[in-house]
């Protein structure tokens, strides 16, 4: 399978859905056709048409190709911890192929879909699998989404070479201010280019009002599309 993204983090409450839903806005306005996908969403609430998880109904919201919830979100779990815990107390076991026959679905249906994870790399699905085996079970590039605070050079570069070790790709890092007050922010940077070989694609600066809400500029969508969206060069 080829043709999108798998966005992770660093950890949990990095921003992960901001920056998806960034990266979804900014491919749309270039007239990419973008599905989106939240495979498994811990923490949801209960609507007319059952759970939802409030991520999931954004990523819908900003992608251009309309599927049914269910397809976007087939693991919708209740409690808000880690996926295997909350799957183990919905009575439900998280399987990816599942999780691959929706995503062929959403592939079939638009030019690239853009997957966000849940947790971090190694947050665990099951008792043997992992983040990580799922997006290697979709076999996309990886966006690796770094939340800029202290301990953010432990936790990315644990988070890449961890990523590298199973030889899957890094397509890039988006680095997400989510301290106002973090110390050394460019230094910290500058760390972190240099260990992990490659700049960010694009720096979010910290805006409580409206995070996320600048388009990325059109050198970081033509990256973007280069690694999301290979049908729409050819």
């Amino acid at each position: 399978m080829s043709g999108g993204l798998f966005i992770t983090g660093t950890d949990t409450e990095v921003g992960k859905t901001v920056i998806a839903r960034l990266v979804v806005r900014s491919l749309v306005a270039t007239g990419v056709r973008v599905a989106v996908m939240k495979p498994v969403a811990a923490g949801s609430f209960m609507t007319a048409q059952g759970l939802r998880n409030a991520d999931a109904l954004g990523l819908i919201a900003d992608s251009n190709v309309v599927m049914p919830y269910e397809t976007v979100n087939p693991y919708c779990l209740a409690t808000p911890v880690s996926p295997h815990l909350a799957a183990r107390t919905a009575g439900v076991s998280i399987e990816l192929q599942r999780i691959r026959e929706n995503y062929a679905k959403l592939r079939a249906a638009a030019d690239c879909v853009i997957v966000e994870g849940a947790g971090g790399w190694l947050a665990p699905l099951n008792d043997t699998q992992f983040i990580a085996d799922l997006a290697a079970a979709l076999e996309l590039p990886v966006l690796l989404v770094v939340g800029l605070r202290l301990g953010c050079l432990n936790h990315a570069l644990l988070t890449v070479a961890a990523i590298r070790q199973r030889r899957q790709r890094l397509a890039g890092w988006i680095a997400n201010q989510i301290d106002p007050d973090f110390a050394c922010m460019p230094e910290n940077l500058a760390t972190l280019r240099r260990h992990i070989g490659m700049p960010p694609l694009t720096t979010v600066a910290y805006d409580k009002a409206a995070p996320g809400a600048v388009p990325l500029s059109a050198a970081e969508v033509t990256v973007l599309v280069d690694s999301a969206a290979p049908k729409r060069l050819t």
